[in-house]
């Protein structure tokens, strides 16, 4: 293969996975320029996953055989099964070589002397129709972060040392590309993420409620949200200092998040200050209520604060049209209100005070007062 046509394929399948939007995405680009490069039939990219021990497949692209699934749930190979993964890596280069990427034949090492040979890469390759691989290691961050493999048919030309050598500065191209796309999903989880607590943040439960209510008018789906106010944050800070708050801020979002895991599919999140929400798709009313007296007794029980007010409007009760997120968003805080002005110990779910017209959380939420005097939150305005 000339210079020219490697370096268009370098250049290919460095744009390959700057153009991915997504893992996946960029697994298959990574995966998928290296087989065009190095001219085999079958490609798979893998991560080593140091905590188990194990070699886990993330993409396989081309010709696959039996089995194998373009992104695989479960492949994954214990490493002790390839040990010249952790030879090369752990002393070899440790001891201050390059890493490098080496062959390997279904007909084993034969006149070729490799330290990288390993017989259950062999046997592979004679089961799976394939007559020679390249394996180069991926190098993220100085640590080794997993491998790029590719292989041809039986009776096709094999890899040489050359080919070794292209598929090493294919796995740095690789590299690059991973820690781009890490930075990018760093990016977004940031975006989305209350960074005390680990929950979701206000953003994304804008998006998802808007999803919600979208599905809700097309499709019937139930859509509900509990909205908490957790008492006494204020007194914890003055009398204990910010970080005991801080402190309850993130138990408390513990147990949100596990009283939300009661709810497949709920979205738990900080609106930001002592405020929370969970947002739920698909449960009936009556099951959201369950879980936020469930959250209302376990906030009780924290050693910290005085409980939380908990307000649920739910598509589910009698509580009027929803068109708009924003609608069930003062319904939600509308019933909060009135908890914690009761200093209620349990939720105050809208509609369930009385009919329709006359339920005192759908008068509430309906009044007409200007925003910040009868509504706790600005809502967006559409």
């Amino acid at each position: 293969m000339g210079e020219d046509v490697r370096l268009r394929a370098v250049v290919a399948l460095a744009q390959g996975m700057a153009a991915a939007h997504t893992p996946r995405e960029s697994w298959r680009a990574a995966a998928q320029g290296a087989l065009l490069a190095l001219g085999g039939s079958f490609a798979a990219l893998s991560v080593w996953e140091r905590e188990r021990g194990r070699l886990r497949v993330l993409a396989n692209v081309g010709e696959r055989a039996p089995g194998e699934e373009e992104f695989p749930e479960g492949e994954a190979y214990p490493v002790h099964q390839f040990p010249e993964i952790t030879e090369f890596l752990h002393e070899r280069w440790a001891g201050g070589g390059e890493p490098h990427a080496w062959v390997e034949t279904a007909g084993g090492p034969g006149e070729r002397e490799r330290a990288g040979y390993c017989h259950q890469r062999v046997a592979a390759l004679r089961r799976r129709g394939r007559g020679c691989c390249v394996v180069a290691p991926i190098v993220l961050h100085g640590r080794a972060w997993g491998e790029l493999y590719v292989a041809r048919p039986v009776g096709a030309p094999p890899f040489a040392r050359g080919d070794a050598d292209f598929a090493s500065v294919l796995a740095a191209v690789v590299a690059a590309g991973i820690a781009q796309t890490e930075r990018l999903e760093e990016a977004r989880r940031l975006a989305f993420t209350d960074s005390l607590t680990g929950l979701a943040n206000r953003r994304a439960v804008d998006l998802r409620l808007d999803e919600a209510v979208e599905r809700h008018r097309a499709e019937g789906a139930v859509v509900s949200l509990v909205v908490c106010d957790l008492n006494g944050l204020k007194r914890v800070n003055d009398s204990r200092g910010h970080a005991v708050g801080d402190r309850l801020l993130e138990r408390f979002g513990s147990v949100l998040s596990l009283c939300g895991a009661m709810l497949p599919g709920a979205l738990a999140a900080r609106l930001g200050g002592d405020e929370f929400c969970l947002l739920s798709v698909g449960p009936s009313a009556d099951e959201v209520v369950r879980v936020a007296d469930e959250l209302c007794v376990r906030a009780g029980e924290l050693e910290l604060g005085d409980g939380v007010a908990c307000g649920v409007a739910s598509t589910g009760d009698p509580i009027g049209a929803v068109r708009t997120a924003r609608r069930l968003f003062r319904l939600a805080d509308a019933a909060q209100y009135r908890a914690k002005a009761a200093r209620a110990a349990k939720p105050v779910v809208a509609g369930r005070e009385g009919p329709a017209g006359g339920d005192p959380v759908i008068r509430l939420a309906d009044s007409t007062r200007p925003a910040g005097a009868g509504e706790r939150r600005r809502f967006r305005g559409r």
